[in-house]
């Protein structure tokens, strides 16, 4: 008869051995953050959360427009920081921007996404090159991009497909920048206001100094990720 200790013993290894596994597969950054970095752990994630699916925008809105500037050197950068030229956020994200697209469509408007989820080893590369750290996310807590949960995004004319005027170009580190900047032609303010009031309206808020920038409401719910374009 096996003694008492075998019995819990033998359970207790195979329990040790299991996180010993997990925390192999999923090692914590330099910064303590939990980073989903591979693509089993990534696929395992949404079969348990299927709103953790991040989705190809394109293939969910096929007349979005995409200008995604990091996949080219027409960036603040002025370097490749993307491989491909996709854009992909979470499932709920997406679904409220095919929502928002359609109903800008009604009223002659579209969205155009200069960018969306981003890696996170795009961060720290942002954060290690930029020369003003003011205007890039801090690795210390990854960024909303990196949850699949952020939009960086205008409004185009549907008939001509030429972005209608906002107070300054995307990524742009003027003071008009600000969401709230108030001193603009009264066209441009009104084309700003309505982009905020129907992302608001659909779960986004704008950041303060970027009027490009939504984050969806409810981000902290989803984990930060590492997986590049080309895995998705």
């Amino acid at each position: 008869m096996k003694s008492f200790t075998h019995f819990i013993a033998f359970p207790f290894f195979f329990l040790l051995n299991g996180f010993i596994c997990l925390a192999q597969q999923n090692p914590n950054n330099p910064y303590g953050l939990k980073i989903i970095s591979s693509y089993q752990e990534y696929s395992a994630s949404y079969q348990s959360v299927p709103n953790y699916r991040l989705v190809e925008l394109k293939k969910v809105i096929p007349n979005i427009a995409l200008d995604i500037r990091y996949a080219s050197k027409n960036n603040f950068m002025k370097e490749v920081m993307y491989k491909q030229a996709r854009a992909f956020a979470r499932k709920p994200v997406a679904d409220q921007l095919k929502i928002i697209q359609s109903e800008l469509n009604k009223k002659g408007y579209g969205l155009k996404i200069f960018d969306a989820y981003r890696p996170y080893a795009v961060t720290i590369a942002f954060y290690e090159k930029a020369s003003d750290k003011r205007f890039v996310a801090d690795p210390k807590k990854g960024s909303k991009h990196n949850r699949g949960c952020a939009v960086d995004l205008t409004l185009i004319n549907l008939k001509t497909g030429k972005e209608i005027q906002m107070p300054t170009p995307y990524d742009s580190f003027q003071a008009a920048a600000a969401a709230s900047y108030s001193q603009l032609p009264p066209n441009v303010i009104k084309n700003r206001e309505m982009l905020i009031s129907i992302m608001q309206k659909h779960g986004f808020r704008v950041i303060a100094h970027e009027w490009w920038h939504f984050d969806f409401i409810g981000w902290e719910k989803y984990p930060l990720m590492d997986i590049p374009f080309e895995r998705l």
